[in-house]
C-alpha cells in the first residue's frame, strides 16, 4: 500500500476515531477533551484532503478496493475507493466546512449538556459523508448514504425531550426511507443486468445495455436505463430535498444550528447533487430520465424560492434558500451540464454555511430568539456577523463578482440552451427565481440587521394570530438552552470561536466563483464526468467565455442582473423605506399568502394521506385482523369450538350404566348403517 493509498484511509478514518473517542470515552476526556479530540480529527481530515487534492491535480487518479466484504456467486461487494477530482472536490469541500462547522460549534453548544455527545454526532456524520463521496461501488455508495440518513436523525433530534425535534427528526427518516427504496431498486436493478457493482464495469458496459427493455407492467416496454435513472434519482430526490420529497428539510431546523449548516450546506443534501453527476454515464443514455431531473429541479427552485418570502423564522428562511438552490443544482444536472451543478454546490457550500451560521450568531446575541420580527438594528452591535453574511447575502442574490453570481449565471444559461424537454420551463423557473432569492435573502438582511430595534418588543403573534405554535413562532429547549424572551443585556458580537469560521467561510464565498473558466470550460471533471456530444451546452457556453472580468462587465446586459437588482430595491423599498406595506399586501393577497404559509398544503397532505392513511390500516389490522380474526377466531373461535364440544360430549358422561349402554346402541346402529346401506 503506497502512502497516497494510506492517507485515503486516514482521511474517512480520523473524524471516525474523534467520534468514537467522544462518544464513549467523553465522560473521561471531558467537554475540553471531546471537542480537542474531534477538532483534530478533522484538522487531519482536511489537510490530507487538500494533499488529495493537489495530488489528483497533478493527473494522480486511483480507483481500488480495500477489502472485500462478502462474495456471492461470481459478484464481489467490497470497499474501495474512486479517487479523482470529482471525488477530491467533494472531499475537501466537506472536510473544510465540517472543520469550521466543529470550530463554531465550541461557542454555540457552550452550554448544552449534550456538549460531548454532539461533537461525537457531527464527527460521525463527516465520516459518513466521507466514505459516500470516496467510494468506487454501489455497496458502499449506499453504505454512506443510509449512515448520513442515521447520523442526521440523531443530529435533527438531538434535543429530544423537545416533541417538535422527535416529529421532525422522524419526518426527515421516514420521508429519506422512501427515497431509498427507489434508490435501493435502482441499485438492484444495476446488480442484476451488470453483475456488478463497482462503477467502472457498470459505466463500462452502460451502452451496450442502453438498448434493453423491461417490462414493469406487462406488455409495456420501459428502457432499463430510464428506469435505472429514475429510480437512482427518486432517492436523490429524497436526500436532496426535491419536490415532492422536500417536506423534510425545513422541520430539520429543529436541530442546533451547527447541524443545519453541516447538513443543508456541504453535505447531506449535496449527496444526491453529487451522485447524480457521477452517474452521469448512465443519465446521458436516457433523455427521458434528464427530462425528469431538469422538470423536478425547475419545480423545486421556483415554489420552494416562494415559500421562503412568507417565513419569519430566520434558520427556516434560509432552509427554503437551501431547497430552491438545490433545485438550481438539479436544474444543471438535467440539462447536461454536471459541471455546472458541481460548481455550484461548492459556491453553495461556502456561502450558506455562511448565512446559516450567521444566523446562529444572531440567535446566540438575541438569548434563542429566532423570529425575525423580534429583530432589528443588530447592525451595530454585530459588525462581523453582518458583514459576512452580507457578503453571502450578495453571493445568494448573485451579484457579479461573488461566487454565487458565476455558478447562477452558469446554470441559467445552460437551460437556456439546453434541448432537452422541460428545459424551456426550467428556464423560467430559474430565471424568476433570481428575482425571488434576493427578495428574500434581503428581506432577511434588512429584517434582522437593519430598521428598529424589535427585540425590546414583546412577541409578535403569527399569521393566525397566536403565541409560540406554528413554524413562524418562537421555539425554546427544554433544558435551559432558550432563555426567555426578556433579554438580560444587549446583544453583542457572538466569540471568536464562532466569527473566525464565518470570515473564514466568507472569503470563498466571494472568491470561490473566480475559477469558473478551468470547472467549467477547462476540462475540469472531464475523466470524472461524462456528456453526451449532443448534451454539451458547456461547449456552447464556451465558445461566449471570454474570462472572469468580462463575464461581470457583461452582465448589466443580461436579465438576470436586472432581476436581482430588483429584488433587492424591492426588499429594501418593503422593510425599510415603507414597512407597513407588506401587512397591506399580506391582506390583499390573503389567499396566496396562506397557500404560502401552509407550504401549499403537502404537510397536511401527507400527514392525512400517509400517516392518517397508516393509522387507518394499522387500526383495521388491530381491529379486524388481530382481534377480530386472530384472536376472535382463531384462539378464542377454537376454544369456544373445544368448550361447545364439551358441553355436548358432556351429557353421554353422565356416570350412568343405561347411559352409557343407550350411547353403544346408537354407536352399533349408526357402524351398520355405514356397512351396508349402499350409498350410491
Amino acid at each position: 500500500m503506497t502512502t497516497m493509498q494510506k492517507l485515503y484511509l486516514v482521511i474517512p478514518l480520523a473524524p471516525l476515531f474523534g467520534a468514537i473517542v467522544a462518544g464513549l470515552f467523553g465522560w473521561m476526556i471531558g467537554r475540553r477533551g471531546a471537542h480537542l479530540v474531534t477538532i483534530f480529527g478533522m484538522i487531519v481530515c482536511t489537510v490530507g484532503s487538500a494533499i488529495v487534492f493537489y495530488d489528483v491535480l497533478h493527473g494522480n487518479v486511483y480507483n481500488g478496493h480495500v477489502y472485500t466484504w462478502m462474495s456471492s456467486g461470481n459478484t464481489n461487494f467490497e470497499i474501495g475507493f474512486l479517487i479523482d477530482r470529482l471525488s477530491a472536490t467533494m472531499m475537501i469541500v466537506v472536510s473544510f466546512v465540517s472543520l469550521m462547522v466543529h470550530v463554531y460549534t465550541i461557542g454555540y453548544m457552550a452550554d448544552d449538556p449534550g456538549y460531548k455527545r454532539f461533537f461525537s454526532y457531527i464527527s460521525l456524520f463527516t465520516f459518513a459523508m466521507l466514505m459516500l463521496v470516496m467510494s468506487n461501488n454501489f455497496l458502499q455508495l449506499f453504505f454512506g448514504w443510509e449512515a448520513v440518513g442515521l447520523v442526521s436523525y440523531l443530529l435533527i433530534g438531538f434535543w429530544y425531550t423537545r416533541p417538535t425535534a422527535i416529529y421532525a427528526n422522524l419526518k426527515a427518516f421516514l420521508v429519506n426511507r422512501v427515497g431509498d427504496f427507489g434508490f435501493l431498486l435502482g441499485i438492484a436493478l444495476v446488480l442484476t443486468y451488470f453483475g456488478t457493482l463497482d462503477y467502472a464495469a457498470v459505466f463500462a458496459n452502460a451502452r451496450m445495455l442502453a438498448t434493453n427493455t423491461i417490462e414493469i407492467i406487462p406488455g409495456s416496454a420501459w428502457s432499463l436505463m430510464t428506469v435505472i435513472c429514475i429510480l437512482l434519482f427518486i432517492g436523490a430526490m429524497g436526500k436532496s430535498a426535491q419536490f415532492p420529497l422536500h417536506v423534510w428539510l425545513p422541520d430539520s431546523m429543529e436541530g442546533p444550528t451547527p447541524i443545519s449548516a453541516l447538513i443543508h450546506a456541504a453535505t447531506m443534501v449535496t449527496a444526491g447533487i453529487f451522485m447524480v453527476a457521477r452517474m452521469s454515464p448512465l443519465f446521458e443514455l436516457s433523455e427521458t430520465a434528464l427530462s425528469f431531473v431538469i422538470v423536478i429541479g425547475a419545480i423545486t427552485t421556483l415554489f420552494m424560492a416562494l415559500i421562503a418570502i412568507v417565513q419569519n423564522d430566520i434558520k427556516r428562511v434560509v432552509a427554503y434558500s437551501t431547497l430552491s438552490q438545490l433545485g438550481y443544482m438539479t436544474v444543471a444536472l438535467g440539462a447536461s451540464a454536471y459541471a455546472a451543478g458541481m460548481f455550484h454546490l461548492v459556491t453553495h457550500a461556502f456561502f450558506k454555511a455562511v448565512l446559516f451560521l450567521g444566523a446562529g450568531s444572531v440567535i446566540i446575541a438575541l438569548h434563542h430568539e429566532q423570529d425575525m420580527r423580534r429583530m432589528g438594528g443588530l447592525r451595530k452591535y454585530m459588525p462581523i456577523t453582518y458583514w459576512t453574511m452580507l457578503i453571502a447575502a450578495l453571493a445568494s442574490a448573485g451579484i457579479p463578482g461573488f461566487s454565487g453570481f458565476f455558478s447562477k449565471e452558469s446554470i441559467i444559461e445552460a437551460a437556456h440552451l439546453s434541448r432537452i424537454p422541460g428545459a424551456g420551463f426550467a428556464y423560467f423557473c430559474v430565471v424568476t427565481t433570481v428575482f425571488v432569492t434576493a427578495l428574500y435573502t434581503f428581506r432577511l438582511m434588512f429584517m434582522t440587521f437593519h430598521g428598529p430595534e424589535r427585540f425590546r418588543e414583546p412577541p409578535v403573534a403569527d399569521a393566525r394570530g397566536e403565541h409560540g405554535h406554528g413554524e413562524n413562532a418562537l421555539t425554546e429547549h427544554d433544558e435551559g438552552q432558550h432563555a426567555a424572551h426578556e433579554h438580560a443585556h444587549e446583544p453583542h458580537e457572538s466569540p471568536a470561536v464562532v466569527t473566525i469560521p464565518l470570515i473564514a467561510l466568507a472569503i470563498p464565498s466571494i472568491c470561490a466563483g473566480w475559477v469558473i473558466g478551468s470547472v467549467l470550460f477547462g476540462g475540469f471533471f472531464s475523466n470524472a464526468i461524462f456528456v453526451a456530444p449532443e448534451h454539451d451546452v458547456l461547449a456552447e457556453m464556451a465558445r461566449e467565455f471570454h474570462g472572469v472580468v468580462a463575464m461581470m462587465l457583461h452582465a448589466p446586459r443580461t436579465l438576470p442582473f436586472w432581476l436581482a437588482l430588483a429584488g433587492i430595491a424591492t426588499a429594501a423599498y418593503l422593510y425599510l423605506l415603507r414597512p407597513d406595506v407588506p401587512a397591506v399586501i399580506r391582506q390583499r393577497f390573503r389567499v396566496l399568502y396562506n397557500i404560502l404559509d401552509r407550504k401549499y398544503g403537502f404537510d397536511e397532505l401527507y400527514s392525512w394521506l400517509f400517516a392518517g392513511g397508516a393509522r387507518a390500516i394499522g387500526t383495521g389490522l388491530w381491529k379486524g385482523g388481530d382481534v377480530g380474526i386472530i384472536d376472535g377466531l382463531l384462539v378464542n373461535g377454537s376454544a369456544r369450538l373445544v368448550g361447545w364440544f364439551a358441553s355436548v360430549i358432556r351429557y353421554f358422561q353422565s356416570g350412568y350404566i343405561y347411559h352409557y349402554a343407550f350411547t353403544m346402541i346408537i354407536g352399533i346402529l349408526v357402524l351398520l348403517t355405514l356397512v351396508f346401506v349402499d350409498w350410491r
